[in-house]
């Protein structure tokens, strides 16, 4: 007799994954090494953890070990929010009258609102095994900066997070609930870091922007004793903290017998989409699946669909490592619309790969068409999902009612990465009818492109 298949797909305390899935070692042709910008040779751990923590830099260069077991200390941590649900959206399906089932991974239910506790939790622990005792980071929309707020105050570090200006103009009480939990929060591009300053004296109305922040984060913790930079995405160790989401959906589908057949999720950086489909691509990498996968990213940041395969710094003011990835430009500043965390030039090296190999797909959408699916869902579901999130909302809505003309009954399963409760000014705006779509035009592309760094590697592109 099959399993009923209930509307929340709970796993229990004791289901909880215990490691974390590594997909670089099923992957037939590895990413491109990060690279030194000084000597264009690959970094070495050395090289990367005068920035970042000791394990993370070990976990970032290790593409062979499929499997890395979570540590019991951080596994206690975990237990207090996950595992996750995953909801059966049984009232979307009724209202899209599609033949299609579509299920969505919640990772909103914790108080930073989102799934970037998953690494924001791996990492301060890290860094207090370490000895550190103070930690610097970036926020785009803000839910990195909560998460990694909640996690310093648990495991006792000091936090200095630089917010992306508009957004701390636009998220108030993002900003108050990060300082609530102690951390000290800078609008970004300030004028407290030499970074900051260069930006500011070239474009001085600037809105900011992630590449922005990081630049001054990393300036800031090289410059202070015992202290180390966090990062909530793009680099590879991150998509491994996440993997726990893909792995609890894995572990429920198995459990009822689920097998998906398309799996979408909202892409800026990657963390949250990697984490998603990275089991599940590991399938398909071996030719045990032949599931689709979908990137779903804002018109306005579109470094899937109009970025270039290339190496680049991570951040404006160039002083991370060379990443071969997709992107706008490092000097690319997106437009100040509610993308929020989607709002980054470059995108995940493994991500970029699979992408430029075929293995993943990638859709824009524009803002207002995005804000229709979200509040549709809202309206349907009950759940008000955050502007990032709602790139996957809206392609999941789409792909629902392609099943419906066509008749074919495909199983969709989306990321909704977090809740939009502290995103109400773009609501406001929505529901005001002042919210617009900005695209780039092919020069102001140009202009981020023209930023790449002049290197061999980059002969050609």
């Amino acid at each position: 007799m099959a399993t009923k298949i209930p509307t929340r797909l709970y796993l229990a305390e004791d289901e909880l994954p215990q490691y974390w899935y590594n997909l670089r070692a099923d992957m037939r042709e590895k990413p491109e090494p990060i690279l030194h910008p000084g000597t264009l040779q690959p970094a070495t751990a050395a090289d990367l953890e005068a920035v970042f923590c000791k394990e993370p830099v070990k976990q970032e260069l290790d593409d062979t070990n499929r499997y890395i077991a979570i540590p019991p200390g951080l596994l206690e941590f975990y237990r207090a929010y996950r595992p996750a649900p995953l909801i059966r959206a049984r009232f979307l399906e009724k209202a899209l009258e599609t033949p299609a089932e579509i299920y969505y991974k919640h990772e909103g239910t914790n108080t930073s609102g989102s799934h970037k506790l998953n690494s924001a939790a791996a990492q301060v622990y890290f860094a207090k095994e370490e000895g550190l005792k103070a930690l610097t980071t970036e926020t785009g929309a803000g839910q990195w900066g909560s998460a990694v707020a909640m996690a310093c105050a648990f495991y006792g570090l000091d936090l200095t997070v630089y917010m992306v200006k508009v957004s701390s103009e636009q998220k108030p009480y993002r900003k108050a609930l990060i300082e609530t939990y102690g951390a000290n929060l800078i609008p970004s591009p300030s004028d407290t870091t030499e970074a900051g300053r260069k930006i500011l004296e070239r474009e001085p109305n600037t809105t900011g922007s992630l590449g922005c922040a990081i630049s001054e984060a990393i300036e800031a913790a090289m410059k202070t004793d015992k202290c180390r930079y966090v990062l909530g995405s793009v680099l590879n160790h991150v998509l491994l903290h996440q993997s726990i989401i893909g792995q609890e959906v894995k572990a429920a589908f198995e459990k009822y017998g689920i097998k998906p057949d398309i799996i979408i999720g909202c892409a800026g950086g990657g963390s949250n989409l990697g984490g998603l489909i990275s089991p599940f691509m590991g399938e398909k990498l071996a030719g045990k699946s032949n599931v689709r996968f979908i990137a779903v990213e804002p018109a306005s940041c579109p470094s899937f669909t109009r970025g270039k395969f290339a190496y680049d710094f991570g951040d404006t003011g160039k002083t991370t490592p060379l990443l071969k990835m997709y992107t706008l430009g490092n000097g690319f500043i997106p437009s100040a619309n509610h993308a929020g965390g989607l709002r980054y030039h470059g995108m995940n090296s493994v991500l970029s790969k699979l992408y430029h190999d075929g293995f993943l797909e990638a859709r824009s959408e524009v803002q207002t068409e995005v804000f229709d699916a979200a509040v549709r869902f809202a309206k349907i579901e009950g759940i008000l999902p955050a502007p990032e999130s709602s790139h996957a909302v809206k392609a999941a809505i789409d792909e629902a009612l392609e099943c419906k003309r066509t008749g074919e009954k495909k199983t969709i399963l989306f990321g909704l990465t977090g809740t939009g409760y502290f995103d109400m000014t773009a609501y406001m705006s929505y529901n005001a009818k002042t919210m617009g779509d900005y695209i780039p035009t092919d020069a102001d592309l140009e202009r981020g492109f023209a930023t790449l760094p002049d290197i061999p590697q980059n002969k050609g592109v």
